[in-house]
């Protein structure tokens, strides 16, 4: 079983166009692209015997030659993709095997560990009934924190994902859910779980992905994953443990200096 990484990235984003090709300052001052910070995390995941094959999925030359600067293996996908699922669906089709897993590592996302991704693989692997799965990750204070300093102030931000006690995602959202209704004390559990945005899929899910229609969640949230949701595909969740690494992910311009500000704690380049 082969494990094909893909990485998707578009220059149009609604909030942040050319975010793929912003500088980052790592610890001893160096600037790489987000792009090139996130393919570096997609090459760190172990293989543990299996293969494993990283590609950067694009539809703009701009970032697909700074992508093959860097050394990265590019796949031009068309512009009328809809999000970063699509993009994986159609690289899959041309390169994946019919046992392979397929993974969705998100161009804006530099700071995944790779024992995110390798968990969700050792997971599919354990359960060749699981279709879809996605790592998710209890917030400590200062995440939370984040998120909600977010919202009030209008950003949209970080997703929020809800389970059930096997694990089946019931819902996920750009608000903070589920709501508290107070403070929560220091000694308490914070209930709150970040959705990291990695996926994990086998090809029977992802192949017929594209052609399904995008369901009102999915259009109201602008959550990919809602759509598999929507046409009654389960969406396996997987706890992770951040080990001591801080997590954040690139949505709006606010959120470099605070990426950069974990580079620098974590000492990476």
């Amino acid at each position: 079983m082969a494990v094909l990484v893909v990485i998707p990235a578009r220059y149009a984003s609604t909030r942040y166009p050319g975010k793929p090709l912003v500088e980052l300052a790592g610890a001893t001052g160096e600037r790489r692209s987000l792009i090139r910070r996130s393919w570096e995390a997609a090459r760190s995941v172990a293989g543990a015997g299996r293969v494993v094959h990283v590609i950067v999925a694009t539809d703009d030359e701009r970032i697909a030659e700074a992508a093959r600067g860097f050394g990265a293996e590019v796949a031009m996908t068309p512009d009328t993709c809809r999000n970063g699922t699509e993009r994986c669906a159609l690289v899959a089709r041309d390169l994946a095997g019919a046992d392979d897993i397929v993974v969705n590592l998100q161009g804006d996302a530099p700071l995944t560990p790779p024992w995110f991704v390798e968990a969700l693989v050792e997971a599919m692997r354990a359960d060749p009934a699981s279709l879809v799965a996605t790592p998710v990750l209890r917030c400590d204070a200062e995440t939370l924190a984040g998120f909600l300093e977010d919202r009030r102030n209008g950003r949209v931000g970080a997703t929020t994902a809800v389970f059930d006690r096997a694990g089946r995602a019931l819902y996920f959202s750009k608000e903070v859910i589920p709501y508290t209704g107070r403070a929560l004390g220091p000694e308490e559990e914070i209930p709150v779980f970040h959705h990291v945005g990695v996926y994990a899929y086998r090809r029977a899910a992802l192949d017929p992905y594209p052609e399904w229609p995008m369901g009102p969640l999915e259009t109201w949230e602008g959550l990919e994953q809602l759509r598999f949701m929507e046409s009654g595909v389960p969406v396996r969740c997987v706890e992770v443990e951040a080990l001591g690494r801080a997590f954040w992910e690139l949505n709006n311009p606010t959120d470099v200096p605070r990426i950069e500000a974990i580079l620098a704690r974590l000492g990476l380049p």
